[in-house]
């Protein structure tokens, strides 16, 4: 089994999305071993996402992640990962799949509702940012 980390988004907690986009991941096979509702701290986001620091969108996204409610999940099943990302879609809502999360609810690249871990190093690193380690192993999950 592989851990991986699922963030939605201000826009999709915003439009309404958070109970549509759980039951997509359970149809799909995740097991949810984390789920919390929250705002991001500014220090938070900017942790969040130190990796794109210093590229020319990290500004706007540690603000727009900081401007209202996030859910986070931690979710669980074989593949995790790659699994996951196939299911949220492209980056760019436009250019998802059909049936995926940001085709479904994505307004643009800007607002694509969710985040997704995008290896298994950083899907048990991001499910440790929002959960301890105490609650994963409490749900099942063995890191």
């Amino acid at each position: 089994m592989e851990l991986t980390c699922l963030l939605v988004k201000p826009d999709g907690v915003a439009d309404a999305h958070i109970g549509e986009i759980v039951a997509k991941v359970e149809r799909e096979g995740f097991t949810v071993r984390g789920l919390r509702l929250l705002v991001l701290t500014r220090s938070h986001a900017e942790a969040f996402y130190a990796i794109h620091h210093g590229r020319p969108f990290f500004e706007d996204l540690v603000e727009y992640m900081t401007g209202g409610p996030i859910v986070a999940l931690a979710l669980e099943r074989e593949d995790a990962v790659s699994h996951l990302r196939t299911v949220i879609g492209a980056t760019n809502p436009a250019e998802a799949a059909e049936g995926t999360i940001r085709a479904l609810y994505g307004r643009d690249i800007g607002t694509n509702t969710v985040h997704g871990s995008d290896s298994v190093e950083n899907g048990i690193r991001e499910a440790l940012f929002f959960f301890s380690e105490r609650e994963l192993a409490e749900s099942g999950t063995v890191i």
